[in-house]
C-alpha cells in the first residue's frame, strides 16, 4: 500500500506510543518534539526527526497533534513554525489532546479556512494501549474525511468510536469519560484511605473490590501503584486536574450541575496544591491517607 508520511507533533507518553505503533506497522513517520532525546530515540527507530511542526507537516497526509492542552495545540498549529503554515488543502489534522469543545471548534474553523480537514480524535487508555493499538479513539469529523483516513485511524486503534460529523463532539465525549474516570479514581483513593485508617490489609481489600461491585479499571490500576508506593508518573495529577475542570465547565455550559464532578475536580486541585502535581495520579491516595 502506498502510504503518505504521517507527522506526529509531540511524542511523549501517548504520542510516543502511537509513533511506535505506526513504525511497527511500516508507516513512514515524521516526528517533532521539544525534547531532543525523544527525537533521537525515534530517529534511531527510522522516523524522520523534524525541527519544527511546519517541517514535520510538509508532505504528510495527516498531522497528529499529541500535546497537552489547547494552548500548546495553538502554538504547534498556528505559532511561529506551526504546522498549518506548511500544510496544503486536502491534508488533515488529528486533534488528540483533551480540550474544551469550543477550542476544538475554533481550531477546526481556522484550519477549514485553509482547506485543511480536522479530525477531532481524543484518545483514552494510556501509553501501553497507544503502543499496542488497543486505546480508544473518539472520532468526530465529516464522513468523507473519516473514509479518507480510515486506514490510519484503524492502524492507531482497534477501538475507533465514530461519534458524529461535528468536530467538538469527540471532545465532549472525552470529557464525559474523563470526568467519570476522575470520579472513580477519587472514590477509589478515598475508600482505600478509609481501609488503611480502619487497619485493613490494603492488598486484600483491593482484591475484594476488584471482584465485587466497587471495581473500576482506573481504581484498580492506580491503587495497586499506591499500595506499592509507586508514584512514578504515567499520568500526572495535572492531567485529570485539567480534564475534570474542563468537564465541569462543559457541564455548566450545557446547563447541568451534578454533585460528584465538582467534588472530584476539587480533589485533584487539592492534590496539585499539596505538591503532588508532578506525581502519578495515584497520589490521590497519598493526599487522602494523610
Amino acid at each position: 500500500m502506498d502510504r503518505k508520511p504521517v507527522a506526529i507533533i509531540g511524542v511523549g507518553n501517548m504520542g510516543g506510543g502511537m509513533a511506535g505503533r505506526l513504525l511497527e506497522l511500516g508507516w513512514p513517520l515524521q516526528v517533532c518534539d521539544i525534547d531532543a532525546a525523544k527525537m533521537r530515540f525515534f530517529e534511531e527507530k527510522w522516523a524522520a526527526a523534524r525541527a519544527t511542526p511546519a517541517e514535520a507537516a510538509m508532505n504528510s497526509g495527516a498531522v497528529i497533534v499529541c500535546v497537552v492542552d489547547a494552548g500548546q495545540t495553538e502554538d504547534v498549529l498556528f505559532g511561529a513554525g506551526g504546522a498549518a503554515e506548511a500544510m496544503q488543502p486536502g491534508q488533515a489534522v488529528l486533534l488528540c489532546p483533551t480540550m474544551a469543545p469550543q477550542d476544538v471548534e475554533r481550531f477546526a474553523q481556522r484550519l477549514a479556512e485553509r482547506g485543511i480537514a480536522t479530525i477531532d480524535a481524543p484518545m483514552s487508555g494510556g501509553p501501553a494501549r497507544a503502543r499496542d493499538g488497543s486505546m480508544s479513539l473518539m472520532v468526530a469529523c465529516e464522513d468523507a474525511v473519516f473514509a479518507s483516513h480510515a486506514a490510519l485511524l484503524n492502524a492507531l486503534s482497534s477501538r475507533v468510536f465514530r461519534i458524529s460529523e461535528k468536530p467538538g463532539d469527540g471532545a465532549r465525549t472525552k470529557l464525559v469519560n474523563n470526568l467519570l474516570a476522575g470520579i472513580n479514581l477519587a472514590g477509589a483513593a478515598e475508600v482505600m484511605a478509609l481501609a488503611q485508617r480502619m487497619g485493613l490489609d490494603l492488598g486484600r481489600t483491593l482484591d475484594v473490590i476488584e471482584q465485587s461491585s466497587g471495581q473500576s479499571w482506573i481504581g484498580s490500576d492506580r491503587m495497586r501503584r499506591a499500595i506499592a508506593g509507586d508514584y512514578e508518573p504515567r499520568a500526572h495529577v495535572t492531567l485529570l486536574q485539567k480534564d475534570t475542570r474542563l468537564a465541569v465547565e462543559a457541564a455548566q455550559a450545557a446547563g447541568f450541575t451534578g454533585p460528584l464532578g465538582p467534588a472530584a475536580r476539587d480533589v485533584f486541585a487539592r492534590a496539585a496544591q499539596a505538591g503532588y502535581a508532578g506525581l502519578d495520579d495515584a497520589a490521590l491516595f497519598k493526599l487522602l491517607a494523610g
